[in-house]
């Protein structure tokens, strides 16, 4: 007989002597803390924040805790309802159908009150983003394709061909300016939020296929939140990396270590919603090549910019499909491809890549079923505006459109950087900046601009407000106007560095020093609320009574 292995000698000296009962109960304990130690191993949160979040639980589980924790909410939910009440004063609030329909001219008479709500004077450029041009004719070729193709739809190939040859062309157009070969491919999705979790369902479906059970993805802290959003959708554990605090752009060696088995897929931002500055997307695909793991470039903010800068004559890093670790990229076409809201473009390097982004449903009564994206039914009008637009736009126009943006941008970094008081977060890369003080609360500025009319988007850890320049803002005065409405609320606020923020931009920085994230969460929930709500007279005449009373 052969002598045992020496592991099955160490196992039986364990248990050499021991009673029955010792032996189950040390059995089991050991495969207890296997279990334990792999759910640790493979759970999509870090240990530190599940016990963070668990202490939290319990802290608002307390009773006078948890009723001074109502009170506050109640308290902020009745603040957002107050403002929409506000915002919606003299305007009629239809809760119910009209008994006899509208007539045209009225319906289109309450659609012009309504887009004309608002305090931002969006088409004059005081919004940061949002809209990204206010061409006439550009606008108008859109809404004619739309208005043409509105009840189409790419579902049914057969009925409505045409549209999909559109789609087919404007996935090729994309394909072409990120110099992607013939094998790659995409579709176009409703909005770069869908293109994100479109690429992220297909690297977690190809890491499924190659036996990983628990994928996960790798991103800078900067990347959009659209990544947490396809994490939470499609249950993929997510690994944060930090940036470089002097460049804003993500520490390459970081990744390379974050990099494991249940790796589906780094993330590189070209260039990044919060300070928009540009990852290293050349050493992130080096990465990518050396680790055999596919790299996402998100360029959904300013991708349309980046490809037709070269040919405006302004520099840009490689960041596209020339670099062969980039096994996908998003880009919206709806920001500065200028097409109406509802479009953008994932694509992917080859078509395998693609086929793991479709839902097939083989086995439906209602008969083989297949789906490219979230959508079944799909908006053809939607993808007839963005080929409209970008046939009538052109390469060359594109490129003048892009000189004009970045040309702005640039003006507007090179003043705000002379400006005393304020720095610009890293280096810019297309056509946002972001600039912060360490000499007053950036977010007092950011009221003051609020007071000029300027809509700004708010940025934390660290505290700072950015500019997305677009289209709007390359009309005539608009960039000096925006420069010296900065400079004087910039002099105000070191004249009175002390004084504190009011109004909604306090929030920002009371949410950053807020160690229950939950709590945050809750406040915005209401807010989101607060969008759905329709106030009724009543409140109306509660909100004038408040008002008068103060």
């Amino acid at each position: 007989m052969s002598e045992r292995p020496q592991p099955l000698k160490a196992v039986n000296r364990l248990f050499e002597g021991k009673e029955p009962w010792q032996i189950v109960t040390m059995t089991a304990s050991s495969v207890l803390a296997l279990v334990w130690a792999h759910s640790l191993y493979n759970a999509q949160e870090p240990v530190t924040v599940r016990l963070r979040k668990e202490f939290f639980r319990w802290l608002r589980s307390v009773p006078i805790v948890r009723r001074k924790i109502e009170e506050k909410m109640a308290e902020i939910n009745s603040d957002f309802r107050k403002d929409v009440t506000k915002r919606l004063a003299g305007v009629t609030v239809r809760r119910e159908l009209p008994e006899s329909g509208l007539d045209a001219e009225r319906v289109l008479e309450e659609v012009r009150d309504h887009v004309a709500l608002g305090s931002y004077d969006w088409q004059g450029g005081a919004v940061s983003g949002a809209v990204y041009h206010v061409t006439k004719e550009i606008s108008q070729v859109a809404c004619d394709a739309y208005s043409l193709t509105a009840y189409t739809n790419p579902l049914h190939a057969d009925v409505f061909p045409g549209i999909n040859k559109m789609e087919a062309e404007v996935v090729r157009m994309a394909v072409n300016l990120f110099h992607g070969d013939d094998e790659c491919c995409g579709t176009v999705t409703t909005g770069g939020t869908e293109s994100i979790i479109m690429a992220c369902k297909a690297f977690r479906d190809l890491a499924y296929s190659k036996g990983i059970t628990n994928p996960q993805i790798i991103v800078p802290s900067t990347v959009h939140s659209a990544f947490d959003k396809a994490a939470q959708y499609l249950g993929l554990s997510v690994k944060t990396i930090p940036v470089n605090q002097d460049t804003m752009t993500v520490d390459v060696e970081k990744v390379k270590k974050a990099i494991g088995r249940r790796t589906c897929l780094i993330v590189g931002s070209a260039p990044n919603y919060p300070y928009g500055t540009m990852d290293d997307i050349i050493a992130l695909s080096d990465v990518a090549v050396e680790y055999e793991v596919p790299l996402h470039v998100d360029a959904c903010l300013g991708g349309f910019v980046a490809a037709f800068m070269p040919d405006a004559g302004h520099h840009v890093p490689v960041f596209d499909f020339r670099l062969p670790g980039v096994a996908s990229m998003s880009a919206d076409t709806h920001k500065y491809g200028f097409a109406p809201k509802g479009t953008s473009v994932v694509l992917y390097r080859k078509p395998e890549y693609r086929h793991h982004q479709y839902t097939v449903t083989t086995e439906w009564p209602g008969g083989v079923y297949g789906s490219p994206t979230v959508n079944g039914s799909r908006a053809g009008g939607l993808i007839a505006a963005c080929w409209a637009t970008m046939m009538f736009i052109g390469k060359k126009r594109y490129v003048q459109m892009t000189d004009e943006v970045v040309n702005t941008a640039r003006y507007i970094e090179n003043e705000v950087r002379k400006i005393p008081g304020l720095f610009v977060f890293g280096k810019p890369a297309t056509s946002v900046i972001a600039f912060g003080s360490k000499q007053f609360d950036i977010f007092k500025m950011a009221e003051h601009l609020h007071k000029k009319g300027w809509s700004l988007n708010a940025l934390q850890f660290p505290s700072g407000i950015h500019i997305c320049v677009t289209h709007a803002h390359t009309q005539g005065g608009v960039a000096d106007r925006f420069l010296a409405d900065v400079r004087d609320a910039a002099k105000t606020c070191l004249k009175d560095c002390n004084a504190p923020v009011e109004g909604k931009m306090a929030i920002y920085g009371v949410a950053q020093e807020i160690s229950d994230r939950s709590l945050v969460s809750d406040i915005t929930k209401y807010f989101i609320d607060s969008m759905y709500y329709l106030p009724r007279e009543e409140d109306e005449t509660t909100t004038k009574d408040n008002s008068t009373s103060h």
